[in-house]
């Protein structure tokens, strides 16, 4: 028998140890493919506008994801090896040389890579046709995305796991080098010693993190995080840490210890789920404070990011409420532009607004917080033109304005600002002095765009009442601006594209144009890309923090087998084992869970919730990212609770 077929041979032996290393690289293959497969999708290129920026950012990320991968699929591999010490101590003892093992290690490796990757290509070949859609529908666009095997893709996946494959081979070799063959045969029998607890200690790690949850609640506007950023977060962090380390390698050993010492403790099976985790809790320490903070991070990012995403969205809504906007032209080409509109967006409503353009006004501070945003010439509108645009919008309040005073349109600002005597005062178009009464956040002329994403100085606009404007106008040129609302203004690429030229054409470049959907694309991508990109790596973490969790309880589940067989022997029943098993998994999945939704729901709200109020989808947004993780923390811990049981039955039924 050669070396393939004694690999092919131990690969069917042990169908299920290579199942579970088979899934992880199974999973990392899919993930990255959807990631590559993304990057060289013809339909998803085609639809995205800024499509340099799209390939770098899926470029960047695909590359942190097979980082991750590399990782968790070494990790895996350690986890494999360990639990074959014993098999590789027999074929050493038979006369196999080091080299020999790692060879047989090799073709297993080979094999199962060829088929993890070609499964993984095939399954992330048609998944791609769904997340490439679930990309689009967070762009808000409609184009369909077909079923995609770029060859770009595939190249690149096979040669990076090509690379992976080697490294895992030169780790097995290593692995079995440096372990004498007597430490193999015995590699599964070391216990744990049962667990020490420090009361100071305990009660430490309960100090550290009400500290730390403390000072992150002041983060407001304190002095201390003024004063002090970098240093009071670099304390707040290192408690927060130092804290969740002690209270699983303290506290819960407190916790266990007064459980033990209970009245009722040798009633039913509690003796015995709370006596193994007794004796592993030293060992899980690292992996429950590991697994508390990753999840702390992972939820805190995809919510954060979540929430910027949404609130995007809304602030492109205030700042470009016009769905079109530009500069009046003549007959034919109004009706040129009517008619594109209305052959796929129909119009649902439409405004002309007049005014007058003043000389350049330099000292613009006293009006704007950051006057290098805005245009040095001042566009003067009468007050019902603003109102009219209110009701078109049937956003914003109405004003009302008598003889010199004027209101100011900016951006930025969450309240309007009203001016006390005195007012600020502006002069204008020569000898025309007006009050500034009030400041808004109003944009009746948005921000020049382009299809392409650039843009422009925002107009600086002020408001003026009727008489003034109906005095002033008749010794001044004046400019008119068509404001225009669509249907479905968040599909309107190709009809701002069609317009843009057609006004750009017309004017030439001063022309003024404006739509809502250049922005909205371009803000939506970015954030879109973010999310989607955070919402895999998130993905990723959960998967690896939940096979670490997962590979422990294997580990741990094939070194008590002997065990559950002695219970069974002294009559304790199958119903009881699976509740001793179901207690024991849920004391080590419950904990980490809890202590890392409770660190992001501190960070979320004290740094997010309370900061962000006027986005009605907040709390459904951060809730729905924790619901979804504690879903899928819930899988992997039935399904641990049943690979536990099939493990230590494996020996009673043979």
């Amino acid at each position: 028998m050669n070396l393939v077929d004694l690999s092919w041979r131990n690969m069917k032996r042990n169908f299920r140890l290579y199942t579970i290393y088979f899934i992880s690289m199974f999973v990392g293959v899919v993930i990255y493919f959807t990631f590559s497969g993304l990057m060289f999708n013809e339909d998803v290129v085609a639809a995205i506008q800024n499509k340099e920026n799209y390939k770098t950012v899926i470029l960047i990320a695909s590359i942190i994801v097979f980082l991750f991968i590399v990782c968790f699929i070494l990790y895996a591999n350690s986890f494999f090896m360990k639990q074959r010490k014993k098999e590789f101590g027999m074929y050493l003892l038979y006369g196999m040389k080091e080299r020999q093992v790692a060879t047989m290690v090799f073709f297993e490796t080979l094999f199962l890579s060829a088929i993890s990757v070609s499964s993984g290509i095939l399954i992330g070949g048609l998944l791609s046709k769904f997340f490439g859609a679930v990309l689009m529908n967070l762009m808000h666009y409609n184009d369909d995305i077909s079923f995609a095997f770029p060859l770009e893709a595939i190249v690149s996946t096979i040669l990076l796991f090509a690379l992976l494959i080697g490294i895992i081979t030169i780790q097995s070799y290593f692995n079995v080098r440096r372990v004498q063959l007597v430490e193999l045969f015995h590699a599964k029998e070391k216990i744990d010693k049962p667990f020490k607890f420090s009361m100071t200690l305990a009660i430490l790690s309960i100090i550290l993190i009400t500290a730390s949850y403390y000072t992150i609640t002041i983060s407001g506007d304190t002095d201390i995080w003024k004063d002090c950023f970098k240093e009071t977060l670099f304390a707040t962090t290192v408690a927060l840490i130092v804290g969740t380390y002690l209270f699983f390698r303290q506290f819960s050993g407190w916790i266990l210890q007064r459980m033990s010492q209970s009245k009722n403790y040798f009633n039913g099976t509690k003796m015995l789920w709370i006596s193994s985790l007794r004796f592993s809790i030293r060992g899980n320490t690292v992996n429950f404070t590991f697994i508390s903070l990753i999840s702390a991070i992972v939820i805190f990012g995809v919510g954060f990011i979540a929430v910027d995403y949404a609130v995007k969205g809304e602030v492109v809504k205030k700042e470009y409420p016009n769905h079109i906007a530009f500069s009046s032209q003549g007959n034919e080409t109004q009706k040129q532009i009517e008619q594109i509109m209305n052959d796929s967006h129909p119009i649902i409503g439409h405004e002309t607004i007049t005014g007058i353009q003043t000389e350049k006004i330099p000292n613009r501070k006293p009006f704007f917080s950051h006057p290098e945003y805005y245009t040095e010439d001042f566009y003067l509108f009468p007050e019902s033109k603003l109102n009219a645009i209110v009701d078109l919008r049937e956003v914003g309040e109405k004003v009302d304005l008598e003889g010199e005073e004027a209101i100011v349109l900016t951006r930025g600002l969450d309240e309007p600002k009203k001016y006390k005597s005195p007012q600020p005062e502006i002069t204008l178009l020569e000898d025309n002095t007006f009050h500034i009464v009030e400041k808004i956040r109003y944009p009746l002329l948005s921000i020049p765009t382009s299809p392409g994403g650039n843009s422009n100085l925002q107009p600086s606009v002020l408001v003026i009442s009727d008489e003034a404007f109906e005095y002033l106008k008749e010794n001044h040129t004046l400019s008119s601006y068509e404001i225009y609302q669509i249907e479905d203004s968040k599909t309107s690429n190709d009809v701002s594209r069609k317009i843009f030229d057609i006004v750009m054409k017309a004017e030439g470049e001063g022309a003024y144009y404006s739509a809502y959907i250049d922005m909205h694309s371009i803000d939506t991508e970015s954030s879109s890309l973010i999310l989607f990109s955070v919402a895999f790596f998130a993905v990723i973490a959960l998967f690896a923090l939940g096979s670490v969790i997962y590979f422990k309880q294997l580990r741990e589940a094939t070194e008590e087998r002997e065990h559950y067989a002695i219970l069974r022997k002294i009559g304790v029943e199958d119903k009881e084992i699976k509740k001793i098993i179901g207690k024991q998994l849920l004391f080590v999945f419950l904990p980490p869970l809890i202590l890392g939704l409770v660190h992001s729901w501190f960070l979320l709200y004290y740094t997010v919730i309370l900061i962000i109020k006027d986005l009605p989808s907040l709390t459904t947004i951060i809730f729905s990212v924790m619901g979804l993780y504690v879903l899928i923390y819930l899988i992997f811990y039935v399904s641990s609770t049943s690979i536990y049981y099939k493990i230590i039955n494996e020996k009673n039924t043979r």
